[in-house]
C-alpha cells in the first residue's frame, strides 16, 4: 500500500503541469527523467520535488499516477518523435477541415504513447457532420481516429497562456477541475462590473473570483483599511 513517503512532484514535459506521482521502489534524485501513467498511455516528466510538505500530501495518494519507469533515451526519443507527428497531424487536419468547409475550431492533437490512437480536440457551436474528416484521416495516419469536442475553458486549459496578473493560466497550470463562477461573486467582492475586465482568455469570467470568495481577499480591503485609520 502507498504512502505520502512514496509521492514525488514531477513536471509534465507535454503540459508543463506540476503533478504528484507514486515512485513506489524506484530510486529517484532530482532532475531524473521518468515515464508517468496518463490518460494516453504514458508521459514523460522531469522529477521536481522528492521530499517537502507540499508534495507528500496525504489526501493526494489516492489520486497520484504511478511511475512506470525511468526514462531512458529510447523512451526521449520516441516522446519526441510523437510531438512532431502531433504538429504534422495537427496542419493535416486543419488542411482537410477547409477542404470540406466544416464550422469547427480544432484545438489539439493528442497521440496515445503506444501510437495506435490520436485524438483531435475541437470546438464548435453546434454538432458538426465530420465522418468524412475522420476517414481522411485514418487513411492518411493510420490509426484509429477519435473526435472530442470541448468546450472555450478546456480550450483554454489546454492551449495555455498569460492572464491580466501576468502569470500562466490557473486552469492550466494548477486547476484539475472547473467550478461555477458566477457574476454574483464579483459582486460580492465589490468589483466593478466590467466584462473585459473580469473576463479570462476563454471569454468566460475568470477563475480566480471564485478562489478570492473563499478567503479574506479584495472583498475586506476597504474594511480593514477603515480599522486600521
Amino acid at each position: 500500500m502507498s504512502t505520502a513517503s512514496d509521492l514525488v512532484c514531477l513536471i509534465s514535459q507535454s503540459t508543463g503541469k506540476t503533478l504528484r506521482a507514486r515512485k513506489g521502489g524506484l530510486e529517484m534524485r532530482l532532475g531524473d527523467l521518468c515515464l508517468v501513467e496518463s490518460e494516453y498511455g504514458g508521459d514523460l516528466a522531469v522529477v521536481a520535488d522528492l521530499g517537502s510538505e507540499i508534495c507528500r500530501h496525504p489526501q493526494r495518494i489516492g489520486e497520484a499516477p504511478r511511475i512506470i519507469r525511468l526514462a531512458g533515451d529510447e523512451d526521449v526519443r520516441k516522446f519526441r518523435w510523437l510531438r512532431d507527428k502531433e504538429r504534422r497531424a495537427f496542419a493535416y487536419c486543419l488542411q482537410r477541415i477547409r477542404a470540406h468547409g466544416l464550422s469547427m475550431k480544432l484545438t489539439a492533437v493528442r497521440y496515445f504513447f503506444n501510437d495506435k490512437k490520436g485524438v483531435f480536440y475541437y470546438t464548435a457551436e453546434g454538432r458538426v457532420d465530420f465522418r468524412q474528416l475522420v476517414r481522411d484521416l485514418a487513411k492518411e495516419l493510420r490509426m484509429r481516429i477519435e473526435m472530442r469536442q470541448v468546450g472555450v475553458r478546456d480550450e483554454a486549459k489546454m492551449i495555455g497562456g498569460l492572464g491580466v496578473c501576468g502569470r500562466g493560466l490557473c486552469c492550466a497550470t494548477f486547476m484539475k477541475s472547473f467550478e461555477p463562477v458566477t457574476i454574483q461573486k464579483a459582486r460580492q467582492q465589490q468589483i466593478l462590473i466590467n466584462p473585459t475586465k473580469i473576463s479570462g482568455l476563454c471569454g468566460r469570467l475568470m477563475c480566480c473570483l471564485a478562489f478570492e470568495s473563499e478567503g479574506r481577499g479584495r472583498m475586506y480591503y476597504e474594511e480593514e483599511s477603515s480599522h486600521e485609520d
